[in-house]
């Protein structure tokens, strides 16, 4: 039978095929049938062994990241007059917080998708109606009912907010009282200063969202194989490694202007981390995100340079026991990690099995 041993590498199945016809020296020996289908050598014992192990294997691939802030966007004046107060840059703002003032009125933070673009006051209704109800209510103000009309109850329970905040309890909120936000926003940079003239509509704030996030551009190729919900494992750039999840992949592909070596248009995809809390790396600071590809799970596995390209096409491994060692065919499977999967009679964990001396 003739056979070769491959190379480490983390080689395809076509190509394996190709190498048992062409790579290295050959030896010649008989199939032995009380071996159940192996060759027995006495002689010419492997220079090393490693042990078939079982557990699962799962692919994984590398790729280079910037841990940051996600979610960008401007936060603009609601209201005319002279801009007497700023969140401070680097500061996050939570629900019912202050963002700016103007003419020293505040402005302050609810959590919604709706805008603020009209005054809400008795009589009116609508879903941004409800959408500040809701924040009335998570605040812990009652007597009204959270729906979409704006009455005489929701006006008095304004009145009491406005009175804890210390604003004109004038029982009606407009877009230069507030500004709405899917969650709590993190204060990038100040479009304004204190003392500059606002008007509608104008920049005061960039902001992005107060978690951190990692961001990465995989090849369109890369990307079909991640989705929202894959587990990622964050490597840091102090040497610790943070676990997290895929949060999203972009659904549009763009060239990467940044780079002049590689011009191939790439997807962005965000990462969350599970304790972001705990990240204490600069902002902008690159990592590198480990992505699973496929697992196998409660298999037998080698170390891929123990596979032996046979003749035919087909594959084993060199079992060593007793002093002696055989040909084992097997089938290959799953290469991840510089191992393979192999099945195939005769094959038990804890077996040993022929590789080259490192």
């Amino acid at each position: 039978m003739k056979r070769s041993r491959l190379k480490r590498s983390t080689v395809l199945l076509a190509a394996l095929a190709i190498l048992a016809v062409v790579v290295g020296t050959t030896a010649f020996a008989t199939l032995n049938s009380s071996d159940g289908g192996t060759t027995a050598r006495d002689s010419g014992l492997p220079p090393d062994t490693a042990a078939v192990e079982r557990g699962d294997l799962s692919e994984s691939t590398q790729a280079d990241g910037t841990i940051g802030y996600g979610g960008e966007r401007k936060i603009n004046v609601g209201g005319a007059g002279t801009l007497t107060w700023t969140a401070k840059t680097g500061s996050v703002v939570r629900r019912n917080g202050r963002l700016y003032a103007v003419d020293g009125r505040s402005a302050r933070l609810m959590y919604g998708s709706e805008p603020m673009y009209r005054t809400l006051k008795e009589g009116v209704e609508g879903d941004d109606v409800r959408q500040f109800e809701e924040n009335l209510a998570a605040l812990g103000y009652t007597g009204f009912t959270v729906d979409e009309e704006y009455t005489g109850l929701t006006a008095d329970a304004v009145k009491r907010w406005q009175e804890s905040n210390g604003d004109e309890e004038t029982g009606s909120v407009g877009p230069e009282h507030l500004a709405f936000a899917s969650g709590a926003l993190r204060v990038e940079s100040t479009a304004l200063s204190v003392g500059d003239k606002a008007a509608p509509g104008r920049p005061v704030l960039a902001t992005t969202g107060s978690e951190r996030v990692v961001t990465m551009k995989l090849d369109v190729a890369e990307s079909g194989s991640v989705k929202a919900g894959d587990k990622v494992t964050v490597g840091m750039p102090d040497g610790r490694s943070a676990p997290g999840e895929i949060r999203s992949v972009g659904t549009s592909a763009k060239k990467d202007g940044d780079s002049s070596e590689d011009d191939s248009a790439k997807v962005t995809v965000t990462v969350s981390l599970d304790e972001p809390e705990k990240t204490d790396a600069l902002d902008q600071a690159p990592v590198t995100v480990d992505l699973k590809g496929k697992t196998r799970k409660n298999v037998l596995t080698v170390p891929v340079e123990a596979l032996l390209a046979l003749s035919g096409g087909s594959f084993g491994v060199e079992v060593v026991e007793g002093g002696r060692s055989r040909d084992v065919p097997v089938e290959p499977g799953l290469f991840a990690k510089s191992r393979v999967e192999v099945s195939g009679d005769g094959l038990r964990e804890g077996m040993k099995v022929g590789v080259p001396k490192i």
